[in-house]
């Protein structure tokens, strides 16, 4: 490779220096010598480098439980503000580095019935509110049908509503085992603080989250007790959205709350 003469002046010592590194970088072991080398015959000719001194095995460090450190992080968060910082603090999850907004809850914290959903997806993470796409504004019909709503500031027509993860997964995948046991203990934190006579599980990933189940379609409409507290599995309202069908089950759902209400 050749090097343009002026570089080679002295008040352009930084630019060669630039260079040869950037030649170290590209694999450039030796350079012009005074005299030649044989490269045929560089295996018998040259004299053996003598032996590297055997290299200890690095020591390993302890590596970082992400569902420890959670569990540590989420109980020492006494409300819900400091649950939000804690969660956005929190470096392990690595969807929230594609993420624009910690999704952490809308709706009154004062609320009888808490609506869990799974994950944030575009709307939501540009906005920074769980449920206020196309399928959050059918949410929000479906629970004005049975008078609740997430603006009513009565506890007893109130809804709080939140996600499973804060941050919306790449192409709106679904969340992974890993990355929902990491961010349960922030989970069970926001339920606790809430404190809902009733809790919601829109989807599959709610319920693997809660109840260590998925297959919604058959859990659906099904009471079940986790985490001290009566829980009802419904459909999710993009399923709804993509299966109108399905809509009477959900009523029916829907109804099975406003009785326990």
């Amino acid at each position: 490779m050749g090097i343009e003469t002026d570089i080679l002046a002295p008040d352009h010592w930084e630019a060669a220096l630039a260079a040869l590194d950037w030649q170290v970088e590209l694999g450039v072991a030796d350079w012009v010598v005074d005299d030649p080398v044989d490269r045929y015959g560089l295996p018998e000719r040259l004299t053996p480098a003598p032996a590297k001194a055997a290299v200890e095995p690095p020591v390993a460090t302890a590596q970082a439980d992400p569902v420890a450190e959670a569990q540590a992080m989420a109980a020492a968060a006494p409300t819900l503000e400091a649950l939000r910082e804690a969660i956005t603090a929190f470096p392990h999850c690595e969807i929230k580095k594609g993420a624009r907004n910690t999704v952490f809850a809308d709706g009154n914290p004062a609320a009888r019935v808490l609506v869990l959903g799974e994950a944030p997806g575009r709307e939501e993470d540009l906005e920074g509110r769980p449920f206020v796409g196309r399928a959050g504004q059918l949410l929000d019909r479906m629970f004005a049908a049975i008078g609740l709503s997430r603006t009513a500031p009565d506890p007893e027509m109130a809804l709080y509503i939140t996600n499973v993860l804060p941050w919306r997964p790449p192409g709106n995948r679904d969340p992974e085992p890993e990355e929902i046991a990491m961010m349960r203990p922030f989970l069970q934190r926001h339920v606790a603080l809430v404190d809902p006579d009733f809790i919601v599980l829109v989807g599959n990933t709610p319920c693997k989250a809660v109840l260590n189940q998925t297959g919604i379609l058959r859990l659906r409409g099904q009471w079940a007790e986790a985490w001290g507290k009566p829980v009802l599995p419904m459909t999710h309202p993009a399923y709804l959205l993509r299966q109108p069908a399905a809509k009477r089950e959900a009523w029916a759902d829907l109804l099975s709350l406003k009785a326990r209400l």
